[in-house]
């Protein structure tokens, strides 16, 4: 018994020493890629932005596993502001070329530079005098030399044991699009709005497209008690409510403190029995608060960088209309 028990340790020990090996030569071929990048990087990002600028689009090509990394390249950039699409070299030779505008730019995948399919596209692709970026390994390759553009993905050792399975090299080809995407998003002015109406669906779209009003609760499911209150008052305020704050107004409705229940444990804490202790002396003065026409995602930056679980959600005139449960969003999938 106890011999199996040594066995499967070590066949534990040793899939998580090769998994960790490869997750460590991975990250490393992604930190080398910082020193990949010059300043033909900056022209690439401008030369691209400008291109879409007039109306153009990004047409990524690759063939093998620099393909499915150019589909991800592609719908990055899409879902990022940059309008970009996949574009097969194989299939582009059998018509799919028609795709192609003036104003297009391409960049074209490949570890080697020297793939079949890439070179005999590459001569169709030049005759179109299409800009043509090359994210290629080998600055000296037939692609390299056709592109007006290299960004070198260089990497010092794939992860497969035997240096041959496109591992490192891909999550370096990966990363490197990413970088490319999020510059062009940069450069486009890419807002949270514009963002939202590109992700209608799913939590990210709910975060961008939920505003507070929509979540919130107001009426009656909205605390709120006189600053001239004892602490006993907003405690049943708040068990009426089912919330853990209250908001507190003065004698025209405005609000001028919260009062939580992680305020009450701290003063009791502190003081021992507060329940008949005026409410203004122990309520949070100046509270931090968001509009009802903030995004679900604004309120959720405020909770996660606070810490909160409520938060009060106040008109132009600085009144209580309604307040924010963290569960709402966790409720909705946001949070």
């Amino acid at each position: 018994m106890a011999k199996k028990i040594s066995k499967h340790s070590q066949i534990i020990s040793s899939v998580l020493r090769t998994a960790r090996s490869v997750l460590q030569l991975e990250s490393q071929a992604v930190k080398d890629q910082i020193g990949n990048l010059d300043r033909s990087f900056v022209q690439v990002v401008e030369t691209l932005h400008a291109l879409t600028q007039r109306g153009g689009q990004i047409v990524v090509m690759g063939i093998g596993k620099s393909g499915l990394v150019g589909r991800k390249i592609a719908a990055t950039l899409s879902s990022t502001g940059t309008p970009a699409i996949f574009l097969h070299p194989t299939e582009g030779l059998h018509g799919d070329l028609g795709m192609l505008q003036p104003a297009d730019g391409l960049i074209v995948l490949s570890a080697s530079g020297e793939t079949e399919e890439i070179q005999k596209i590459l001569p169709v692709l030049k005759e179109r005098k299409l800009v043509l970026v090359a994210i290629t390994s080998q600055r000296k390759s037939r692609l390299a030399k056709s592109a007006d553009f290299v960004i070198c993905s260089a990497v010092k050792k794939e992860a497969c044991p035997m240096n041959l399975t496109p591992t490192a090299s891909t999550t370096a080809m990966l990363a490197i699009g990413d970088a490319l995407a999020i510059c062009l998003m940069e450069k486009k002015g890419f807002k949270p709005s514009d963002f939202a109406r590109l992700h209608p669906g799913g939590s990210i779209g709910k975060k961008l497209s939920f505003k507070v009003k929509d979540l919130m609760h107001v009426g009656k499911g909205n605390p709120v008690v006189s600053w001239d209150s004892r602490v006993q008052e907003a405690l049943l305020e708040m068990s009426r409510t089912r919330m853990g704050a209250t908001h507190v107004v003065d004698h025209r409705g405005k609000l001028v403190g919260f009062f939580t229940d992680g305020d009450l444990r701290r003063h009791l804490q502190k003081k021992g029995n507060i329940l008949d202790r005026p409410l203004k002396e122990l309520m949070t003065k100046n509270p931090k608060t968001i509009s009802p026409e903030k995004t679900a995602y604004e309120a959720l930056q405020l909770i996660q960088t606070f810490g909160f679980d409520n938060l009060p959600v106040v008109d132009e005139t600085g009144k209580p209309v309604g307040i924010l449960d963290e569960r709402d969003l966790l409720a909705e999938g946001i949070a």
